[in-house]
């Protein structure tokens, strides 16, 4: 019986994409022989995920849980909108959610964690062995689903003596939907910081602002914005002082725009969300929003359902 080294693993692993436990497994079953490996894992259908991990997964869900003082929000993405409403993808997600409130929101780490529900998942009969790490399984999950899946991001806020509150827009199940918000709050009770920090949620889902306060505006979207107004400004022809007052008052609209605490409560239209937490006796500490997505580069040609659908017909 040949030696199988951590060596041999990792090189079959990045060979493959095939999860760490079985690599192992395919190279004692083919004494050691990497081509032999290959092609056990090939048999099995577990090295059927390196080959999709090349095409665009924009698709997907957001998942949050919750704990004590804490909450956590994944996302989770796939090729296709079908995806979102498969079970095993679905639990696979709030898996992840639920794992994220111990282990943290470092997505590398998530992925050497032991995934609790390898056991329990819907079809789990269906699986010749559990799955240990959360790689492993999102790399069985991607041969058994037939797309590329990835754990994009993850957030974890925690407040010892506050509350972080939670909201999903439009949530198909508890936990799971298309844009997740996380609201971390600080002094007063705890019903009061839950039902505040749903508003605060919607507004934030909503309203989409880029910090919490003035001092956590990127210091270089500023400057940016700071020299598009100081240009449209100069076109006016008025003086120097005139310009600079009125780069000003433009930048404090920018403000309002962008940071929470200075942005219009989008319940009444008109009062700031400083006030309103000002006036509950509430202090927010920090919040997150997760949109299904956002920032990822799709493709401009067919997407993958009607690429399948085209080779379908075809073939027939």
């Amino acid at each position: 019986m040949a030696e199988i080294t951590a060596a041999m693993v990792r090189d079959l692993r990045d060979r493959t994409g095939a999860g760490m436990m079985d690599c192992k497994k395919a190279l004692v079953e083919s004494d050691g022989d990497m081509d032999a490996a290959i092609d056990w894992l090939r048999k099995k259908g577990l090295s059927a995920a390196a080959k999709k991990s090349g095409r665009v997964a924009a698709e997907g869900l957001i998942g949050i849980a919750s704990g004590p003082s804490t909450a956590a929000m994944v996302e989770v993405n796939a090729e296709t909108d079908f995806v979102a409403r498969n079970e095993l993808f679905q639990h696979f997600v709030a898996e992840v959610a639920e794992l994220a409130l111990s282990v943290g929101e470092d997505v590398e780490t998530l992925k050497r964690a032991t995934f609790p529900g390898a056991r329990r998942m819907p079809g789990a009969e269906s699986v010749p062995e559990p799955r240990g790490t959360v790689g492993d399984q999102l790399t069985h999950l991607i041969a058994t689903i037939g797309e590329n899946i990835t754990i994009r991001r993850a957030r974890r806020l925690h407040v010892p003596d506050g509350h972080v509150a939670t909201y999903m827009h439009n949530a198909i199940k508890p936990g799971l939907g298309k844009i997740g918000v996380l609201v971390a709050m600080d002094g007063s009770e705890a019903e009061v910081m839950e039902a505040l920090g749903r508003q605060i949620g919607m507004h934030v889902a909503a309203a989409r602002p880029e910090s919490l306060d003035i001092s956590g505006v990127d210091p270089s979207a500023l400057v940016r914005e700071k020299n598009v107004l100081m240009e449209q400004a100069r076109g006016s022809g008025k003086p120097d002082a005139i310009i600079e007052k009125m780069v000003e008052g433009r930048i404090r609209k920018y403000y309002e725009e962008v940071v929470l605490l200075e942005q219009v409560w989008v319940h009444d239209g008109e009062t700031r969300v400083k006030a309103i937490l000002q006036k509950a006796g509430v202090k927010l500490v920090d919040f997150a929003r997760f949109q299904l997505g956002e920032g990822i580069d799709k493709p401009t040609g067919p997407d993958f359902a009607t690429e399948v659908a085209a080779a379908a017909g075809t073939r027939g």
